[in-house]
């Protein structure tokens, strides 16, 4: 064979070769294109990614869930992360405006729970009118009882309370319902005999207990306009020469002869009130004409007793514009109603105290051994705190969100709630039964 012919036999195998190179690597990457792209081991690169969309495999679980070996585990569905909801601007405006009220609410729903009940007592009579004066009655009592046997007392002290934001809602309250009583009680509200005295011993209640405490504790207050606002409470009731006689007279000579208010030991309730009403109306007025240092009258700086004697007259003069004379006669009964029973407190709470006599002719401070203190809660609540009477005459200008029993016992303690011992006071032989024995008692104490 010559060289020519082997040239072109090694020309031959060299395309053959490479026709079939060519053929292998066409076959391998068609290959690839329908499998997924694979990391290599060990590698940094990746391999090529398929052309076509790839399906993820779930992870093979070891066929416990499926009992099958290898059995593919149910996807676990994603979590969305959770929306914090925001409170509305209503939520938060309602919180805002709840947020003063939290420490008055023990005090708020004493004094107003029986409303709603007055109010339809007052429409619909009947068991409604039962059923207010039962609570203000009968389930008052029960639950007093019931506290104090079992140590439950009402809430201490509470300082950081706004004690004005009640009293000036029951004040501003107390108008309207007494406009609703007279206008009940007046005949519209269409009771009968019994209806008619359950609905009006109820609201009279409310206003010798609620409305009254209420007042009592605006007049307290250094502000003008409560001042003025507890004095209008008392004015509407007919009873204005309190707001002068109680701070000018009351306080400064409680427990002595000077005071009207005072019941020394054998005093019955009756001739209490035939000397307590005009004695503290002539004392008031002459402390108040002595304030401004007035001989006679004076238009320039007149006498508070010109606007609660002017005030009285013209609420007799619209109660019988507007409701004609039933409603006057109503309207004279509550305010009666609601005398008596600030009359009876005064003659409770202070009964047969006396401070005594010191060598000089003087007589000793008030403290806390000259008033009677009850510590039943729930009267105590609805009453603004007035049975914790001693430390109000240890601190008069203190809100009665403030008022504490007396420490150490200082103060005798009545045996019965406040109102309850009002009751027996309209009995005498069963006050002096029940009261005279603990004067003695107290005496013996003294004395030791």
């Amino acid at each position: 064979m010559t060289s020519s012919e082997n040239e072109a036999d090694k020309d031959m195998l060299r395309a053959i070769r490479t026709a079939l190179d060519t053929g292998e690597a066409a076959k391998a990457e068609a290959s690839a294109r329908g499998k997924p792209k694979l990391r290599v081991v060990g590698g940094d690169t990746p391999a090529e990614e398929p052309a076509g969309p790839v399906t993820a495999r779930r992870p093979v679980s070891s066929g416990a869930a499926t009992g099958r070996p290898g059995a593919e585990a149910p996807a676990a569905p994603e979590e969305k992360p959770k929306r914090e909801r925001r409170p509305s601007r209503v939520a938060l405006w309602l919180r805002r405006q709840a947020q003063p009220w939290a420490p008055l609410m023990p005090f708020a729903v004493a004094t107003l729970a029986p409303v709603p009940l007055l109010i339809l007592a007052a429409a619909f009579g009947g068991g409604w009118s039962a059923l207010a004066l039962l609570w203000l009655t009968g389930l008052t009592f029960a639950i007093d009882e019931f506290a104090k046997r079992r140590g439950i007392a009402a809430p201490g002290p509470r300082p950081e309370a706004d004690a004005d934001r009640l009293s000036a809602l029951l004040a501003i309250l107390h108008f309207p319902l007494l406009a609703l009583a007279v206008w009940s009680l007046s005949g519209a509200g269409g009771h009968g005999f019994f209806g008619w005295v359950a609905t009006f011993l109820a609201f009279g209640l409310w206003f010798g207990q609620v409305s009254n405490s209420n007042a009592h504790e605006l007049i307290h207050r250094h502000s003008r306009r409560l001042f003025r606002l507890g004095m209008w409470v008392y004015v509407s009731l007919l009873f204005g020469h309190h707001a002068s006689a109680h701070r000018l007279v009351h306080h400064r000579f409680v427990a002595t002869a000077d005071d009207p208010n005072t019941a020394p030991e054998g005093e019955h309730f009756y001739g209490f009130l035939l000397r307590a009403w005009p004695g503290a109306f002539v004392a008031g007025y002459e402390m108040e004409a002595n304030r401004l240092g007035q001989t006679g009258f004076d238009w320039r700086r007149p006498n508070p007793y010109v606007i609660y004697m002017a005030g009285a007259l013209g609420f007799v003069i619209g109660v019988t514009a507007i409701f004609g004379f039933d409603g006057l006669l109503a309207y004279l009964l509550l305010c009666a109603h609601a005398q008596l029973q600030l009359l009876l407190s005064d003659y409770v709470q202070h009964y047969g105290l006396q401070r005594e006599k010191l060598p000089s002719g003087t007589v000793v401070p008030a403290g806390p051994q000259h008033s009677w203190d009850a510590p039943h809660p729930l009267s105590g609540l609805m009453m603004l705190n007035a049975s914790r009477h001693a430390d109000h005459h240890s601190h008069p200008g203190r809100p009665y969100t403030d008022l504490a029993l007396s420490p150490g016992g200082r103060a005798p303690l009545l045996p019965y709630s406040l109102p309850l011992m009002a009751t027996i006071a309209l009995v005498p032989p069963l006050w002096h039964r029940v009261m005279d024995r603990r004067l003695t008692a107290l005496k013996r104490r003294g004395a030791a």
